[in-house]
């Protein structure tokens, strides 16, 4: 693996890290499989892209993308808790929506270029210049700055009573409905933000590429999934800011591992979820294998 091929791994392992905190809420801290996020990125590339292309500050256009991966989320929330449609069946009904409406957001087309607009990359990029840092790790930089921003966020957020009602509605939601919290309500919210988060990330991606394209999130939830286990296996903690930060981590590694495998001769671009499969299985076992290791060594 050359040194550039390594940092591009660490710079998609930074972004989609973002991406991976999303699915973390879904998954781990609501319990709730929510398959929307295949969706809910590609609309946030779409939102921000058409958002700078009609003229807006590329970091304003961060907010509306936001925005809409939120209601997206929201959608998904609703069909599950107030129109009592399974939890997975809701997800992939909106998720087959949102490719629909990908393609309405970005003016019947499947792609938005952007390689003649302004992207939040421009400023930061010529502000790293004058430090004397190389310009192509800008994203890299960047993408730093937005995780460290999101974890002490999502910290924060854990730590208070509605992060609580959060943890204990994928927990325990029989006792916290019991103590007054609407966990539909809760549900909602937290899917919601899940989606804001992996709609950020899909604008950031898109302005980092130039260009935001309606198959962009095709495995988004494999790729995040993927991230979560291996940050938990490697690094993970009880404590739950010790669990945010390991996702990110676990993103980074998972993409170091990808480009690895891809420098080798044995595997070519098409292996690429053969690769992500390879190392889910091998996360989701290393805890078994550990058990069984350290059984070995106290029967010796």
């Amino acid at each position: 693996m050359t040194f550039f091929a390594f940092c591009g791994a660490i710079e998609q392992g930074l972004v989609y890290g973002l991406m991976a905190l999303g699915v973390f809420i879904t998954f781990r801290v609501l319990d709730f499989p929510d398959l929307t996020v295949d969706g809910s990125l590609p609309l946030g590339a779409a939102v921000s892209s058409v958002c700078i292309t009609h003229g807006m500050n590329p970091w304003l256009s961060l907010l509306p993308a936001m925005t809409a991966g939120f209601f997206a989320g929201m959608i998904t929330g609703i069909l599950t808790t107030r129109l009592k449609i399974l939890h997975l069946l809701a997800s992939i009904l909106t998720m087959t929506a949102l490719y629909s409406i990908n393609i309405r957001v970005m003016g019947a087309k499947p792609n938005v270029a952007l390689l003649s607009s302004p992207t939040i990359f421009d400023p930061v990029r010529r502000l790293v210049a004058s430090f004397g840092v190389s310009p192509w790790l800008t994203s890299s930089c960047l993408f730093l700055l937005f995780a460290i921003v999101v974890i002490a966020l999502l910290i924060w957020l854990m730590r208070t009573e509605f992060g609580q009602a959060l943890l204990a509605t994928g927990d325990n939601p029989k006792m916290i409905t019991a103590l007054g919290v609407n966990t539909s309500v809760t549900i909602i919210i937290g899917v919601g933000l899940s989606n804001a988060l992996v709609a950020l990330s899909g604008a950031l991606v898109a302005q980092n590429q130039g260009a935001a394209e309606v198959s962009m999130g095709v495995g988004t939830i494999v790729a995040g999934l993927a991230s979560i286990v291996v940050g938990e296996t490697l690094f993970g903690g009880r404590r739950i800011s010790i669990r945010i930060v390991s996702v990110v981590l676990g993103s980074v590694v998972y993409r170091l591992a990808i480009a690895l495998a891809l420098s080798m001769d044995v595997f070519k671009p098409s292996d690429l979820n053969l690769i992500t499969a390879s190392l889910v299985v091998a996360a989701l076992c290393m805890p078994l294998i550990k058990t069984y290791l350290l059984n070995r060594g106290i029967k010796r």
